[in-house]
């Protein structure tokens, strides 16, 4: 049997490193030899007599080129410093994610933020012992010293800011090194606060070895991590000689793993709990909650070891429970070493999997996909892309986060931003030295009033059931917190509405989005991605007559140069600005209205689609006004003009891979059966949702036939007519489709809103098993006797939302009623003054 094909997959795969420990700098005074072994003291001068040091010192010296000698490959690390050869390494590597537990102590450890110069893509994991230590290390702020009380509070409000500076994915407990495994979730606050007095009396710095207290700490983190959907790292096997090897034995999990209160919450069994590989093995595959990683283990041990340790690992456990890492620590050849091996070891698994008939050579290649980096993606939920088709491909980060060089000073703002159910966007200011000490934490008050305002007053709508009584708080984001591109002396941050912080305001945008998003992964293990096309007109300001008017900026046709070049200028701070807040910009073009433009976005997950299009429509506005014009995205801005939409691509993925197309090219229609059933579910629903999509009077003077803004309730293959076509990108192969698109989505609805009403009705197609008709093949409005009229009027659309149960249901229901509430005031409104949709240029 044949495994180059195998052998070649695994070479091409793209690694996700879910376990690794900060690099530390040159002159560290942790030792290079100890990133061989985990010896220390005098047992380290065996090391280099073991199997593993002999073959990692042969493997770096053949990648350094030099002599097969620790001294002349620390020769070559001093000569060539440690940016240059830690470059080299992850490189080789190609290691595209990374997630770091920085809370190992090494001398002269680089901080998080400093690896992302190497990976595209770094999360944190949040020891919670040393959060502990650190915390007890610090005097109290309520009392004299630390009691039970005042320390659980201290040490929960630390575990529930987790959106910190760096984007937390776990936490992680090092309990097997202190006290052992055999965990009693029960243990009474007496035993803790005993434990605690004990910790406190021994002096600092505070190290936590008293097995109550660390117990009580663990079953406090399972309760805020099962809360927060975020997995729990458990040191399980091998270690350093602080560990007793008895006690770290993963059988001893079973009270916690049975322990029904935290029965969701996900656990990780770190370094193949070598020795106890078949013991782990076993605990995978009985408890749905426990998964594997093999860092460590692989490449620390001989190559039988790590292979053996890891045939003992897939003994029992499924190939979608186990997951790489390196282990990687205090130097970048730990990380070359972990993955190179990890490659090695895995392909002879994998071909011995095959040889044996256990696996065959297609399962084995998914196997490999799996180990390598699917399994990781969503098991620690990361929002990374992976294209698979291509060898060249990087995992790119989509929730990487930047630190703001805003300078904190009496000058310097941050705006705090949403958009509300009328679809406009709003923010709020305060300065940096108080959202810093405050704001971050508690977020700035907002009336209940503010979800129910229009696009023509700022009061709630009456049916909107939203009044001036009652206060939420706008609570920021600080994962979506970001320097201003235009104006370097302040950020902005996107912002979640609570009732209290840590409580969910059922009416907030943002987590209506999520709330749907859960629905469709935990049902289905799906992701739905999207990326958006912007169109806009640029409006300069003229005088006729003595009164301002605004008029298109230039007059050329679709994809005219002349025009490209007239706003050239502007697009060379838009790209730019867009790019700096990590948002793709796949292309740029004029478009046919009047002064009108479009701006195409790349495609992510949607809830970071819908954060990329509200700043890509900050960004473009506030550049315009920059340079004196006017950007709107208004529906019909010119009702003798083309109008202005906010089409959407929309694609399904499962751990990191679109499961939108057909597996082959014997689909007729070119997609899979769940992307059939998601969007016949979106077309049969698209009435309903066009009054979420569509949300002014004013959008359906864009929606007519013949204006390529999809008036008919009908599908097609490239056809840019009909209100959803299907997409096969340059690259696609042939009759297979990656995408659908969506033309009747404009800018001023809310894309929160929007893709969670997009999102439940794929929901309702994927329960129900809806098919498709037959796509339309022609311009629909050719063949509009057979064809349903999507709405011709936001009336229509808000009728068929009244009667659609499955929306209700899924987006809820209260918020429905703000939304219908405000989109009937817009009705009436409109209708009493027909000219004031002039006056939308300045909301939108």
């Amino acid at each position: 049997m044949e495994f180059e094909e195998l052998k070649e997959a695994i070479e091409k795969a793209e690694l996700v490193d879910a376990h690794a420990h900060n690099i530390v700098a040159l002159d560290s005074s942790f030792p290079f030899i100890g990133t061989f072994s985990e010896a220390t003291g005098h047992a380290l001068s065996f090391a280099p007599h073991s199997l593993s040091f002999k073959r990692n010192l042969r493997e770096i010296a053949q990648l350094y080129g030099t002599q097969v000698s620790l001294e002349s490959i620390e020769k070559h690390r001093q000569n060539s410093g440690l940016d240059s050869f830690t470059s080299k390494c992850f490189k080789q590597a190609r290691i595209s994610a990374l997630l770091i537990d920085d809370g190992l102590k090494l001398d002269k450890k680089h901080d998080i933020e400093w690896h992302r110069k190497f990976v595209p893509f770094v999360g944190r994991v949040l020891r919670i012992e040393t959060l502990a230590e650190q915390i007890l290390d610090q005097e109290s702020p309520h009392a004299p010293s630390w009691n039970l009380d005042s320390f659980t509070k201290a040490f929960v409000e630390r575990l529930n800011s987790y959106p910190l500076p760096i984007h937390i994915v776990a936490f992680k407990t090092i309990a097997a090194y202190r006290s052992g495994l055999d965990i009693d979730t029960h243990v009474s606050k007496q035993v803790a606060e005993k434990g605690l007095v004990q910790v406190l009396q021994a002096g600092k710095p505070v190290r936590i070895e008293n097995k109550g207290l660390i117990d009580y700490i663990l079953t406090c983190t399972l309760e805020v991590a099962q809360r927060c959907g975020l997995p729990l790292q458990i040191h399980t096997g091998f270690g350093d000689r602080d560990l007793d090897l008895r006690l770290s034995n993963p059988l001893h999990l079973r009270t916690l793993l049975e322990d029904k209160r935290f029965a969701k919450c996900r656990i990780v069994l770190l370094h193949a709990s070598y020795p106890f590989s078949k013991e782990a093995s076993f605990l995978a595959s009985v408890y749905p909650q426990v998964y594997l990683d093999f860092g460590l283990a692989v490449p620390k041990l001989s190559v039988h070891g790590m292979v053996s340790s890891v045939k003992e690992l897939l003994d029992l456990a499924s190939t979608k429970k186990v997951m790489f890492s390196t282990d990687g620590y205090a130097s970048p050849e730990t990380y070359y070493l972990g993955a190179k091996k990890a490659r090695e070891v895995i392909f002879l698994v994998l071909r011995d999997a095959c040889a044996s008939g256990d696996l065959s050579l297609m399962e084995a290649i998914d196997a490999a996909k799996d180990i390598f980096s699917r399994n990781s993606i969503a098991f620690y939920k990361l929002d990374v892309d992976i294209n698979s088709c291509s060898p060249q491909s990087r995992i790119s980060p989509k929730l990487q986060i930047k630190e703001v060089d805003v300078q904190e000073d009496s000058n310097s703002f941050v705006r705090i931003i949403w958009t509300d159910t009328s679809g406009q966007q709003r923010c709020r200011a305060v300065q940096a030295q108080r959202f810093n000490s405050s704001v971050m934490k508690n977020g700035v008050g907002l009336t209940f009033a503010s979800m129910g305002m229009s696009s023509f007053s700022d009061g709630p709508a009456e049916e909107s059931m939203l009044t001036g009584v009652g206060e939420i708080r706008l609570v920021p984001d600080l994962s979506t917190k970001q320097t201003i591109p235009w104006t370097k002396q302040e950020s902005m941050v996107l912002a979640d509405m609570h009732l209290k912080p840590g409580e969910a305001w059922e009416y907030c945008p943002r987590e209506a989005l999520r709330r749907v998003t859960n629905v469709l992964k935990d049902e289905f293990d799906l992701v739905m991605n999207a990326g958006f096309e912007n169109e806009f007109y640029l409006l300069k300001n003229v005088v006729r007559e003595g009164k301002k008017d605004y008029v298109p900026f230039d007059f050329g046709p679709y994809c005219s140069a002349s025009s490209f070049d007239a706003a050239a200028h502007i697009f060379h701070e838009i790209v730019p600005a867009l790019e700096s807040l990590n948002i793709t910009v796949e292309q740029f073009h004029a478009e046919s209205g009047k002064g009108q433009f479009e701006v195409s976005l790349g495609h992510t997950i949607s809830s970071r689609a819908a954060d990329n299009l509200v700043y890509t429509r900050e960004v473009i506005r506030s550049v315009a006004r920059k340079h004196g014009l006017l950007a709107t995205f208004v529906p019909k801005y010119d009702l003798c003009d083309i109008g202005s939409g906010s089409h959407v691509h929309l694609s399904l993925w499962k751990n990191g891979e679109n499961v939108f197309p057909a597996s082959d090219k014997s689909s007729a229609c070119g997609m899979s059966s769940i992307g059939e059933e998601f969007m016949a579910g979106v077309l049969f629903h698209l009435p309903s949702i066009l009054a979420v999509t569509a949300p002014l009077p004013n959008s359906y003077d864009r929606i007519q036939p013949n204006t390529w803004s999809g008036a008919f309730q009908c599908w097609g293959q490239e056809n840019r007519e009909a209100a959803i076509r299907t997409a096969s990108p340059p690259g696609t192969p042939d009759g297979l489709v990656t995408n659908f698109e969506i033309k009747s989505f404009d800018g001023s609805a809310n894309p929160y809103l929007g893709l969670a009403v997009i999102m439940a009705a794929g929901i309702d197609g994927l329960r129900r098993h809806l098919q498709l008709p037959s796509p339309i093949d022609t311009n629909p409005a050719d063949v509009a006797a057979t064809l349903k009229r999507l709405p011709e009027s936001l009336s229509e659309a808000v009728e068929a939302l009244e009667n659609d149960k499955v929306l209700h249901e899924l987006v809820g229901r209260k918020l429905l009623v703000a939304i219908k509430g405000v989109r009937k005031s817009e009705i009436e409104y409109y209708a009493k003054n027909p000219d004031a949709y002039k006056q939308l240029i300045h909301r939108y």
